[in-house]
């Protein structure tokens, strides 16, 4: 019989930790965690009541973010010396259970945790919305985090100019057409949270970033029509460098697969001290989600653009208490053993 590994309360609290620290569309931080005591296991559920209905109306984005907390989960019990294992959607009857995290054996003292400086980048992971210097990525390092989001499930693609070019006009019609919808606008200002205002949730005005003053960047506009809380132009980098996470399924354990990938090439990027950031709305129009697609393979789903470089360090974004709330779990049948 395998001995079955304690989640004390400081073990929970690191992992949650960790956990919450993962980005997620407009910090809506989609998640909720409860403890089965039981069989000392962390579940990952989604939060119904932090959604985006106009954004995001299948929920793939967030499910994205969910992934996202759950690779987090993964790299914390690593540091910790355990061996995470995870289940994606384990119940079919409960589709707001994302995922389970056990933690099993110890690691042996010949294994070597996911290390590199990812668990130590998981709380200097910032979104930068500001300009990039323009100064290319080394190619080894572009390297490593396309190795990255193959670990994870998922695939990175790192366009040439041309595809790049593609890739930014697209985001730029889906942005046009966010900023003529006024209720997605709408939508998006609720996630806007002003100066002095303590909230657990969405973005401090304070870390929104300027409009590219020569309307190459197409960095999502937060305010809409409110222009006093627009930052004045400034000019982002003239080329830029992007990568396309996508997968060969489009189906919700493949969003939670990309979500792992993400998080895993966002803090491969952040231990290299390479600035992030996201560019998702071309994703919310299914024709120009399917526009951003790559010609072959055939099954190519993409889910979010990466921008990547060097620059300022974005500004962090509050985070509410990773809780834990323990559930009742039935005692195990005669005889059975914990795996």
């Amino acid at each position: 019989m395998r001995t079955r590994a304690v989640l004390d309360a400081a073990t929970v609290e690191s992992l949650l930790r960790a956990a919450v620290a993962a980005p997620s569309i407009h910090n809506t931080q989609p998640w909720r965690f409860r403890l089965d005591p039981h069989h000392q296991v962390l579940e990952v559920h989604s939060a119904p009541e932090r959604t985006l209905p106009l954004t995001d109306p299948l929920h793939r984005a967030q499910y994205l973010s969910v992934g996202a907390a759950v690779f987090n989960l993964r790299l914390a019990a690593l540091h910790l010396g355990r061996r995470p294992e995870v289940r994606l959607l384990p119940d079919p009857h409960n589709p707001g259970l994302s995922a389970t995290v056990r933690l099993t054996d110890p690691l042996g003292a010949d294994e070597q945790p996911m290390s590199d400086g990812l668990y130590e980048a998981i709380a200097r992971r910032h979104t930068s919305r500001m300009p990039f210097t323009g100064r290319p990525v080394p190619e080894p390092i572009v390297a490593e985090m396309t190795s990255a989001a193959h670990a994870a499930g998922a695939r990175l693609h790192v366009p040439d100019f041309a595809g790049t070019r593609r890739l930014l006009r697209l985001t730029a019609a889906a942005e046009a057409r966010n900023q003529a919808h006024p209720d997605r606008t709408a939508e998006t200002l609720t996630w806007i949270t002003a100066p002095g205002r303590d909230a657990p949730y969405g973005i401090p005005a304070t870390a929104l970033g300027p409009p590219d003053a020569g309307k190459r960047m197409p960095m999502r506009d937060f305010t809409g029509p409110l222009s006093a809380g627009r930052r004045p132009a400034v000019w982002f980098e003239r080329h830029v460098q992007l990568g396309l996470l996508w997968t060969a399924h489009d189906r919700r354990e493949d969003w939670l697969r990309a979500g792992q990938a993400l998080q895993y090439v966002l803090l491969t990027a952040t231990a290299h001290g390479v600035r992030t950031s996201l560019l998702h709305q071309a994703m919310e129009w299914p024709d120009l989600r399917a526009a951003t697609a790559l010609p072959r393979p055939k099954r190519c789903h993409p889910h979010v653009l990466i921008r990547f470089g060097y620059g300022p360090d974005g500004a962090g974004t509050p985070r509410a208490p990773g809780q834990s709330a323990a559930r009742p779990a039935p005692p195990p049948a005669a005889g059975t053993e914990e795996d």
